[in-house]
């Protein structure tokens, strides 16, 4: 399978997750599950509990080397994905001005840093911002600030020119909608972790469900689930 297909595959796969995989799905899948031998995918790391892995929509994927970029962080520093050659690597796509999934993602991974006590400054948390409105440094040193990933020592928020963006979206099979400059990005919802060689090892597809009010929101039992796994995958491809 070349890349371009790869990549569409997995976009329509996420945006298909993002809108069906509301937690009562999630907790039918579990119920039904209950009564037989959980499903895992092989290729896994061993160390990913079947129930993170399941949470997580965890697969694996061939180890290609994941597309390059150059952005500035909410530091106003410039990195390259390059750089981070030697070290676990998440990637995930973020909302700078995002009052939906992204907070939720932000707090799994705060938790995954917690999770990984002293090994979790041997990887390094990375979002690339989706939002064509709110590019500013100050707009994604907000978030982070905002939603504690700021204390995430090895964090970086990056954000750039519109054209370079759009090119990284493409690369990474993210789709993008924007609605408005107030308005959440309707975006797919994909984690990449990258082996310390820089290439695409396992994806994962982030979650959220709503009140009745249409306040998101994930169990505290659910944002610990992801939280871990983050953790797990992320320590097992430092090992």
């Amino acid at each position: 399978m070349n890349r371009r297909v790869y990549l569409a595959t997995v976009a329509a796969l996420v945006v298909t997750i993002a809108i069906a995989a509301t937690l009562v799905v999630v907790a039918r899948h579990h119920s039904s599950a209950s009564a037989a031998t959980p499903l895992r995918l092989s290729g896994l790391p061993s160390v990913v509990t079947t129930s993170e892995a399941n949470a997580m929509t965890l697969s694996p994927v061939p180890a290609r080397p994941a597309p390059g970029f150059t952005l500035v962080d909410q530091t106003g520093r410039t990195f390259s994905l390059a750089q981070f050659r030697g070290h676990p690597v998440v990637i995930n796509f973020m909302d700078s001005h995002c009052t939906d999934i992204c907070p939720l993602v932000a707090a799994e991974l705060v938790d995954a840093e917690h999770d990984l006590g002293t090994a979790a400054k041997g990887t390094v948390f990375l979002a690339v911002n989706v939002n064509p409105y709110h590019r500013a440094v100050a707009d994604v040193a907000a978030f982070s600030a905002g939603h504690g990933l700021d204390t995430i020592a090895t964090w970086h928020f990056l954000t750039g020119p519109l054209a370079t963006l759009r090119s990284i979206w493409r690369a990474y099979g993210v789709d993008v909608v924007a609605r408005g400059y107030n308005a959440d990005v309707v975006h797919s919802s994909i984690t990449y972790f990258l082996d310390p060689r820089g290439r695409e090892r396992y994806v994962a597809s982030p979650v959220v469900d709503h009140t009745k009010s249409g306040t998101s929101y994930l169990p505290p039992n659910v944002l610990a689930t992801w939280g871990r796994g983050i953790a797990h995958v992320a320590d097992s491809l430092a090992s």
